[in-house]
């Protein structure tokens, strides 16, 4: 099933442009849904129409729906969140800020992605739009499958084992509350598997990222760092939408031809900071787009030689290739400035950490057995260049990408 993740900074108009995408990929006869993943839902809006936690029809093959984060929580971290309002709640704390602070760092993001990928999963739909939240947490959203799932497949089965034990002995010494085992089963059922599949799906080649972005410059360089975060994860982006763009008749009016010119040249710096993405154009529209009819005609225009579920641009991933005696590692990071990259191995896995994104790459079991010998950046592309360890080295081995 094919699966588009919008972003962009906030007020760019990438709810629009999802719901127009949704629009037309339905009007073509795709069976569509809508996913707002934004805490501050406005798909409904822009649909004019009310939305709910359940999707909802739209029109004949197209269903949108609001994911209540908080709700999915409830739903499917019960036992767990039970738990910790019973722990806050016996340290003296009033219910409801005990009932706040169960709602962990990253919970409802976690929810959104679970709801996402049970509704992908479910066979009803051929394509998934997703209108995600503004750039940063976006980045957040969809890098978290990595970054837990790293910690919880250490943890949970740990903690797991330390309840069928420890825990019924410390009971007998200690009066305040202890997990049971359907915590942690909960926890592995939910968030180790859970993850495993998101993970699978987002670097999937089903999935990809299109960044919105309007002829700021601001703008452009916020979409320009996000997309080199999400290629060091392996989420791939397929097209960058420049929205608000000047009709060409507008380059003859006194006020607005200054304003056209800057368009044109912005035009032609986001195709080159962001080639080989396509840049699809969306006009400046003579009042807000919301309404089925608004949002097929504007479907229409964005879409006029493409189709909205294609896949408009294969991303790079990363791959290993033979040097001599030598292996190199290459990372897609289009964009990235080498001044801002640290390379660091332990053991089996790389780590490359990237402006404030960091990520652990576990190695191949014969590349693992090798030392880094150089890193440098080089057309888009991190080159970090493998060589035999010899015995003075310990097992660690840092460099700073060139």
């Amino acid at each position: 099933m094919r699966l588009v993740l919008y972003t962009g900074k906030g007020g760019v108009g990438k709810t629009t442009t999802a719901a127009a995408t949704g629009v037309r990929a339905a009007e073509l006869g795709r069976r569509t849904l809508l996913v707002s993943a934004d805490s501050a839902h406005s798909l409904g809006d822009v649909l004019d129409r009310r939305l709910g936690s359940e999707p909802q029809r739209v029109t004949e093959c197209l269903d949108a729906v609001e994911v209540d984060a908080r709700a999915e929580l409830v739903r499917k971290w019960g036992a767990a969140r039970e738990f910790l309002v019973e722990l806050f709640t016996h340290q003296g704390m009033d219910a409801v800020v005990a009932e706040e602070l169960a709602l962990l760092p990253g919970a409802e993001e976690i929810m959104t992605l679970l709801a996402v990928e049970e509704y992908a999963r479910s066979g009803e739909y051929d394509f998934t739009v997703v209108d995600c939240a503004p750039t940063d947490a976006t980045l957040r959203l969809v890098t978290l499958p990595d970054v837990a799932n790293r910690a919880l497949k250490i943890l949970l089965p740990l903690m797991g084992a330390l309840a069928g034990v420890a825990v019924p002995v410390a009971r007998a010494v200690v009066s305040f509350p202890l997990p049971e085992g359907d915590v942690f089963r909960e926890a592995d059922r939910l968030l180790l598997r859970g993850m495993r599949d998101l993970g699978s799906r987002l670097t999937g080649p089903e999935t990809s990222v299109r960044m919105v972005v309007t002829p700021e410059r601001m703008v452009v360089e916020e979409s320009r760092r996000a997309h080199t975060e999400l290629s060091l994860f392996e989420i791939g982006c397929d097209a960058v939408v420049l929205n608000r763009l000047l009709p060409e008749q507008a380059s003859g009016e006194a006020f607005f031809k200054d304003w056209y010119r800057v368009q044109t040249e912005r035009r032609r710096e986001v195709e080159e900071l962001f080639a080989p993405l396509p840049v699809l154009s969306a006009p400046l529209q003579r009042d807000e787009v919301t309404g089925i009819d608004a949002l097929r005609a504007h479907g229409r225009a964005l879409f006029s030689k493409v189709d909205p579920d294609a896949l408009l641009c294969e991303a790079d991933r990363i791959r290993y290739e033979r040097c001599g005696a030598e292996v190199e590692a290459v990372v897609p990071l289009p964009g990235a400035e080498s001044d801002k990259l640290d390379v660091v191995k332990v053991e089996d896995e790389l780590t490359i950490t990237c402006g404030l994104r960091r990520r652990s790459i576990v190695l191949p079991r014969r590349v693992a057995a090798l030392d880094v010998s150089s890193a440098k950046l080089h057309d888009g592309f991190l080159r970090v260049r493998f060589e035999s360890a010899t015995p003075a080295e310990g097992a660690m081995s840092a460099k700073r990408a060139k």
